[in-house]
Parts: C-alpha cells; structure tokens; sequence
C-alpha cells in the first residue's frame, strides 16, 4: 500500500466488504484513465462493439471519474465469486452462462455497495459517493486493476491469482482521500492462450479485445438479430452467455463455487431437460428467469435461441 490516505478507514472499509460476502476489495486513487480513450475510440469505429453503440458514447466520463462524482479521490473495487460447478445442461440439454444461474447480480451487488457506503458515511459524515454495478459509464475492469484486483486475461475478462476469473465488479467513488492499493501492472497469462484457441468463433482478438459480432454471449443475449448460419453449428447448446474461454483459463483450475445463496441455481432450472426447453411457455419464462439475468433476452428471442441450438444438434 502506498501511504496516501487515511488508512484505518481503508482497513475499516474492505473489512466491511469481506464482512458483506465480497471475495474481493481493493481501492485506487481516482484519476483520469487517459489511456483507454484511443482504445475505445479504435475499438469501436471498427464495428467491433457490434449493436452495444452505448460503448462507444460519453467516453470523457467513462475515463474521468470526476464526471461521476465530483471531486472524486478514490474508486473501491469489489470483487463476487459467482463460479457454481456444472450442474446444468449436457448431454445435448441447452446451456446457459453461470452469471445466469441465480439472481440477477445488479441487485444483488448494489445493495451490498450501497450498504459499504452508507457504512462509509458513518466514518466520514462529510464524504459523498456513489456506487455502480455494470451499468453506467464506468471502465470497472480497468479501475480493478488500478485497485490491484487482477490483470485482463487474453480474453479481456479480469483475472485474479486467487479465485480465477468467475466474479462481478463493484465501484464506489468517493471524494476522499484513503490508503491505496498498489496496482496490477504484470502480465500472468504468459504465453498461454488457451481463451483464443478455444473459443468457438474466433471472437477473441490478439489484443485483448473481443469481436462481439462473432461471440456467443453478445450473439445470444445482447443482439437483436438472430444468429448468423454460419455461427449456430459452433454453439455447443449455448442459449444464453458462453463461458468457454474461462472455462479453459489455467487460472481456473481451482476455482471454487460460490457462497452466495443467490447466485445458486434454481431446482427448476437444474432439471430442465432438451424437451422442457422447447417446450417452455411465455409463463414458465417469466417464473424460471424472474428476478435473473436472462429477462435481459425476451421470450421470443430467448425460444428463437432454443430452436436454433436443437435444431444444429440434431
């Protein structure tokens, strides 16, 4: 740690976070992330952010945290192990992402953030914040390296040395000073590339940046068309997300599952079978996926999915 800032708040504050289920916390001072501008700007002009244009928007504030918060000082990164050992699909049965599996992780996260937070206030009556969970114009895996939470993978997901890659992001920023975690500048992937070879479509580029056009996950969850010909054979029964490249990263190994009872998966869920997915109803949908990342995909598209993958497998 660098000697910035009030360190018994710091101390205070990640042990409020372990206390709160976090598996992860670590907290950077906030500046301005200047040198992600042009790899936003490239990335995106290259079509690669495919349908996601909101990724290539309000990019001043993305980099600047001030524009978040005013006054800005200091960015807390959280870290959430949401690994569960396989327990669905298989045996041609159609596969959905473990994020999936339990409650959608916005709610769960930023009612955790908020609670540090306010557990903050306390400390310091004085300080303001906020608190962001993968839905606002915040590079929340560059700050986790910043924070020294990890490094990105070749697949661009952030990489921890102790619990892999399987876990969500969390941002508070605040406008105070505190003590500061140094941050993750090595590169631990070696010449290891597993992610890239392994991944069924060639979606991952040689510079840590993701074709989206070509990934399952976007294909599957966030695009509006359906999916390409071409695409549907190299699938694998995916219906919604792909975690293929974590699957093969060395890093995780020895993941282990998850302590959230939230992110456990449904009973319902674990028993489906290949003819319970064609068969869901609009009703069955919104009882399976309520309160779940999948209500992202409406049931049209998410049955489309279904079809497309049964289909190519039989």
């Amino acid at each position: 740690m660098t000697d910035t800032g009030d360190k018994a708040i710091s101390l205070l504050i990640k042990e409020k976070a372990y206390n709160m289920g976090f598996d992860l916390c670590g907290i950077a001072p906030a500046r301005i992330l200047e040198e992600h501008e042009s790899i936003i700007k490239s990335w995106c002009s290259s079509g690669m952010n495919g349908m996601i244009t909101y990724l290539g928007q309000n990019i001043k504030k993305r980099i600047n945290p001030a524009l978040q918060v005013p006054g800005a000082k200091s960015v807390i990164v959280t870290g959430l192990n949401y690994y569960a050992d396989k327990k669905q699909g298989g045996d041609g049965i159609p596969v959905i992402s473990r994020y999936a599996y339990g409650k959608d992780y916005h709610e769960v996260i930023k009612g955790k953030l908020n609670e540090i937070l306010d557990y903050i206030l306390i400390l310091n009556p004085g300080a303001k914040g906020k608190c962001f969970v993968d839905s606002s114009s915040v590079l929340e895996k560059a700050w986790a390296r910043e924070a020294g939470l990890g490094w990105p993978g070749r697949h661009s997901i952030l990489i921890n040395k102790n619990i892999g890659s399987f876990f969500f992001l969390g941002v508070i920023m605040l406008d105070i000073v505190v003590d500061y975690d140094e941050p993750v500048r090595e590169d631990h992937c070696g010449k290891c590339r597993l992610c890239i070879d392994s991944c069924p479509t060639g979606a991952i580029n040689e510079n840590r940046t993701l074709d989206v056009r070509k990934c399952i996950a976007y294909l599957t969850i966030e695009s509006k068309n359906p999916v390409p010909e071409d695409i549907i054979p190299k699938m694998g029964g995916r219906i919604y997300g792909c975690d293929k490249c974590q699957e093969v990263c060395p890093w995780n190994e020895n993941a282990k599952p998850n302590r959230t009872l939230e992110f456990q998966i449904s009973d319902g869920l674990k028993k489906m079978t290949t003819e319970d997915w064609l068969n869901l109803t609009s009703e069955q949908f919104d009882r399976l996926f309520k309160n779940t990342p999948v209500r992202r995909r409406t049931y049209e598209r998410f049955m489309r999915n279904i079809t497309s993958v049964t289909k190519s497998d039989s």
